[in-house]
């Protein structure tokens, strides 16, 4: 699988940019401010319908446009296929397939896999647990793209439920039958979505821990064993991949925090409340791991993940986004040494030296909103 072109139509600093590529390595070399990460995020957005350095869409459109455009044409197994998305702040996006309209842009997830590093992945070790969540879910998706109605079902189910409780927490009264009635709904619902997306994540869990073992001892071959431990908001109970059985866990649980719940105004129970603990030996690495324990950790994942969707039959487009000038020399080398076999790889770089000499390739030269050839 890889990106033969990228075209942005008021895409962040973009008025309109063509990009033609080829599989293997492609480095996109400049200052920084000059639109290199603009690039790769939008071959990712393509992939993921979302930002790795924001929240919302809105930032990802230029100022004063009205929309955003991404288009890439897909080579997969020797089959083209142009994607389009069209960014539209406040309004639901469209995308196209072949230049035909699909009716939500959510059907054509998966049509490209990438997998992306950059400095924000710092957060996955050094951050709060909705980070880890967030990475857990994309890699289901790209996996599996039915999962992103998953959840979407989840996350709407949750926000009625949410509602509910505060507003009964803001009355300050004991709910009526009505209410209860009400809440027993959405805990029947809560408990059949987060059961879906719970035993994914369980699942993905156990099939990324051999992964990230071995990606994290070939980058740092004297830090120790790296392991990944689901933490569920249903406490110390033993969990099996049955959905039944993990309804039934989740309602049980619902029902034994319901006046907690009713108390605060807030759901306490369900996968929106669980953990991804990385560990390094036998102690969490969020708290006690350096700054570059932290850093193979986190690459650690992203590799781990690369190498899942490679053992699902699709070799993903690695993007490297400004990840080897925070590199040492050693961790530089061996990182290199193991992406270098990728069907294609995209790297962004300040200056040449920072693009291992293992990653040879094409380069352009990307200044003032400008993407030439070099």
């Amino acid at each position: 699988m890889h990106v033969a072109h990228l075209s942005l139509q008021d895409f962040r600093s973009y008025a309109s940019a063509e990009v033609a590529l080829e599989p293997g390595v492609s480095a996109f070399v400049g200052p920084n401010g000059q639109g290199k990460t603009n690039l790769v995020e939008a071959v990712a957005y393509v992939s993921t319908h979302g930002s790795h350095r924001v929240a919302t869409d809105a930032p990802l459109v230029r100022q004063g446009a009205p929309r955003a455009i991404v288009r890439a044409g897909v080579v997969r197994d020797d089959r083209k296929a142009l994607i389009e998305l069209e960014i539209n702040p406040g309004k639901a996006n469209r995308a196209r397939l072949n230049r035909a309209p699909v009716p939500r842009p959510r059907e054509i997830l998966g049509m490209l896999r990438t997998v992306l590093f950059a400095p924000e992945d710092l957060a996955l070790v050094k951050g709060d647990p909705g980070e880890r969540r967030r990475f857990l879910d994309e890699l289901l998706t790209a996996r599996a793209p039915r999962f992103a109605g998953v959840r979407s079902d989840y996350e709407r189910v949750l926000k009625q439920r949410n509602a509910l409780l505060k507003s009964a927490a803001a009355h300050r009264r004991a709910p009526g039958p009505e209410v209860l009635a009400t809440l027993d709904v959405w805990d029947s619902h809560l408990a059949r979505t987060g059961a879906e997306l719970l035993a994914a994540r369980l699942d993905l869990v156990a099939a990324l821990r051999p992964f990230m073992a071995r990606a994290y001892e070939a980058l740092a071959p004297s830090g120790g064993a790296a392991g990944l431990v689901y933490k569920c908001s249903l406490g110390d109970v033993e969990l099996s991949t049955d959905r039944a059985q993990l309804a039934e866990a989740l309602l049980k649980a619902l029902n034994e925090t319901r006046r907690q719940e009713l108390e605060r105004g807030i759901s306490l129970v369900g996968p929106h409340r669980d953990e991804l603990l990385i560990r390094l030996g036998d102690l969490p690495a969020r708290g006690y791991a350096s700054h570059g324990e932290s850093w193979s950790l986190a690459l650690g994942l992203r590799l781990a993940a690369y190498e899942l969707l490679r053992a699902d039959g699709d070799d993903p487009v690695l993007i490297l986004d400004d990840v080897f000038a925070e590199l040492d020399a050693g961790r530089r080398s061996r990182l290199a040494e193991m992406v270098a076999p990728a069907e294609q790889v995209l790297i962004t770089a300040a200056v040449p030296a920072d693009v291992p000499d293992e990653l040879t390739g094409a380069s352009f030269a990307v200044s003032d909103g400008k993407v030439t050839p070099a």
